[in-house]
């Protein structure tokens, strides 16, 4: 993985610092969501953050070592679309049931806070790809799971996962098994 500049280092760590809010029982009583429209609508905080996510599809000497980016929704592809930019990288959103107009492969899972179908379109990558998944959180591992098993159905490898933030008293790594995680921040 390329090394991020101290610089973009400090920049995000002030981002999550400064950027993400704490919402308490949302969208149910229990979970605290972390709130990244601050950090989006700070120019630098976002920049940084991008850099930094876009890390993970880079080799030690900065070379793009990933065809796709895929988002997962809905946060996901706020990271995710710009991170592909940033890469010179297709984007590819996985989306939640029915909301994609052509023929599909989907998953269901279990999230920390309920059920979810997750899909992609069937097309959306080639066989031999490699991909990068970025997401906002990493929390039970169930949506990084779910979203691998819909690249593989289209024939691609996933690389690596970048998230912003993983939540480290859930099992989000322990359910992904042998493939690398990076995350910006930890709670």
């Amino acid at each position: 993985m390329s090394v991020v500049a101290p610089e973009v280092r400090d920049e995000v760590e002030r981002a999550l610092t400064a950027c993400v809010v704490d919402v308490a029982d949302y969208p149910k009583p229990g979970v605290m969501f972390k709130d990244i429209t601050p950090m989006l609508a700070d120019h630098d905080a976002f920049t940084a953050v991008v850099t930094a996510l876009a890390s993970a599809g880079r080799d030690e000497d900065g070379n793009v070592i990933v065809d796709k980016v895929v988002g997962m929704e809905a946060r996901g592809f706020i990271l995710a679309a710009p991170v592909a930019l940033a890469l010179g990288a297709g984007f590819v959103p996985v989306r939640k049931a029915g909301k994609l107009p052509r023929e599909t492969h989907a998953v269901s899972y279990a999230l920390e806070y309920g059920e979810a179908t997750l899909e992609i379109h069937q097309d959306a990558v080639e066989p031999g790809e490699r991909v990068l998944l970025v997401d906002d959180v990493l929390a039970t591992g169930g949506t990084v799971a779910a979203t691998r098993e819909l690249v593989e159905s289209c024939g691609g490898t996933v690389h690596a996962v970048s998230v912003l933030l993983e939540l480290t008293f859930l099992p989000g790594r322990e359910t992904n098994p042998g493939l690398t995680v990076t995350s910006l921040g930890t709670v």
